[in-house]
């Protein structure tokens, strides 16, 4: 990787993204953050990060959400702690000082009504002479996250070669921490992906192995972009009436939620061992371990009423109720 960082922290940003990347990590928002702390360092010519040029940066993120602001803060510090593993006296900004935590996003968790409605809203959608295959791009996408929990960009990223028909499994190519991993689909899922590349060499749309599994539409454009997907899977849930308790719209990023719940809930009723099993959701997920799978694993009514089941179907004899007048 090649410096071409020029402030007084030159050396140490390309050191410490070098590192990041031997660990797997994606540098993507990391090194954005740290570009922009050089250009700020370079144009005023500081000859070390200290409490005076940290603010005057810091100053610079005003625009931003206080989350977002927070994070970018984060990432600095995380630099300069790294630089006090050899400088013991550099500048390491306080963490209390930083803008609050946010109260984290409660995720909604998609029911198969849900999902229903909204594959009947999907085929709804009005289609164009450019677009003739929007209402089976957005079922498949609803299918495919809400089936294999797929990240948002990893949907985003699939090839109509990372599909493979003979087993009926998918290819997530590079993703998060420079993983790969083959994802095994149920029958009905792979039938969805056959029945809607069947309609694109129909309609005669690329069909190369390279050519983008959710066609925008679009000849320019290799595949959805990010606002766009999100925004028209938001039209859906608004179309659907699927709303959160908040009165918000669905996430995309709820689907993987959803997904990863429902495979809990299913291991919880059929009586399998759960510990046994989160390994292999982690793995099928793309988690590096199973305390990132656990995030996605909120206690929920649905998820306490099954741990409840199983606890009186095991125990439920041993509870005795109390008898009145009883021994104390």
């Amino acid at each position: 990787m090649k410096n071409t960082f020029k402030s007084c922290l030159s050396s140490s940003i390309h050191r410490y993204l070098k590192l990041k990347r031997a660990l797997g990590r994606d540098l993507a928002v990391g090194r954005h953050v740290l570009e922009h702390l050089d250009k700020f360092l370079s144009e005023s010519g500081a000859t070390d990060l200290t409490q005076t040029e940290f603010e005057g940066w810091c100053k610079a993120q005003l625009h931003v959400s206080s989350g977002v602001r927070r994070d970018r803060m984060r990432i600095v510090r995380n630099l300069c702690l790294y630089r006090r593993r050899t400088e013991q006296n550099c500048f390491v900004p306080d963490d209390r000082f930083f803008p609050p935590l946010h109260q984290v996003v409660r995720p909604h968790i998609f029911s198969e009504i849900e999902i229903a409605r909204l594959l009947r809203a999907a085929a709804k959608v009005p289609t164009s002479p450019r677009f003739v295959l929007r209402p089976l791009v957005l079922r498949l996408a609803i299918v495919l996250l809400y089936t294999t929990g797929l990240r948002r960009g990893e949907l985003m990223r699939l090839n109509i070669g990372d599909y493979d028909q003979a087993e009926h499994a998918l290819l997530i190519r590079d993703s998060k921490f420079h993983k790969s991993r083959y994802l095994p689909l149920s029958a009905d899922v792979a039938r969805e992906i056959e029945v809607y590349l069947g309609a694109r060499k129909k309609h005669r749309l690329p069909m190369l192995t390279d050519s983008p599994l959710l066609w925008s539409g679009r000849a320019s454009e290799r595949a959805f972009s990010a606002s766009a997907l999100g925004g028209a899977m938001r039209e859906l849930c608004r179309s659907a009436d699927i709303i959160k308790s908040d009165g918000r719209l669905p996430r995309i990023h709820d689907y993987r939620h959803s997904f990863a719940v429902a495979a809990l809930l299913r291991w919880y009723r059929s009586g399998v061992d759960i510990q046994a099993k989160i390994p292999m959701l982690a793995t099928y997920m793309g988690h590096v371990s199973i305390v990132s799978t656990e995030y996605y694993l909120p206690f929920i009514p649905d998820l306490a009423l099954a741990v409840s089941d199983r606890f009186r179907d095991h125990y439920g004899a041993l509870v005795q109720p109390l008898v009145e007048g009883g021994a104390s």
